[in-house]
């Protein structure tokens, strides 16, 4: 008996990424190439080790290179930019930016490429420039979790930033 069942070994599958949010260009922050490892970074003192950079001791040989986030804090390119607006935040600052600092601190101690690069006075409101656009994603969900409000969150094309802005 014969199956009838085709390979199809040679067809590149998109991986689950690409799926969930569609194909996406490279970040021109993550490096092509392999960094040698054991690596440092010379910015922030995260270690890459297993291909991830994580926060950790660093052998004394370790090659100094800057992590992804440290380069966008060098060149002011965030990956992310959270937009508070609304009467609500004028009521709640204190309890929103708390909110966003608790946040980058637990998503931090996790993972070092997400950072906060800057919070700045924006039209009744706050803009947050982030290294990394998962945590402007999670900032989002936070807020629209924690106060409702209206949340615009669409992941970007190629290798855009991504703009969240949330409105109460």
């Amino acid at each position: 008996m014969t199956s009838s069942k085709k390979t199809t070994d040679h067809v590149r599958r998109p991986s689950k990424d690409e799926r969930a949010y569609g194909a996406r260009n490279e970040d021109p922050y993550q490096s092509r190439a392999k960094y040698p490892e054991p690596c440092v970074c010379s910015g922030c003192g995260a270690v890459l080790h297993k291909g991830r950079w994580q926060w950790g001791l660093a052998s004394p040989d370790a090659h100094k290179h800057l992590c992804p986030a440290c380069h966008r804090i060098h060149d002011r390119a965030p990956a992310g930019i959270v937009t508070i607006r609304g009467d609500f935040f004028g009521q709640h600052q204190q309890e929103i930016l708390s909110l966003i600092h608790n946040l980058e601190a637990r998503e931090k101690a996790e993972h070092p490429l997400q950072r906060i690069m800057g919070i700045h006075a924006s039209d009744g409101g706050i803009e947050v420039q982030l290294a990394d656009f998962h945590l402007a994603n999670t900032i989002g969900q936070a807020l629209q979790h924690a106060y409702q409000g209206e949340l615009e969150a669409p992941y970007p094309d190629k290798d855009d930033v991504m703009r969240v802005t949330w409105t109460r």
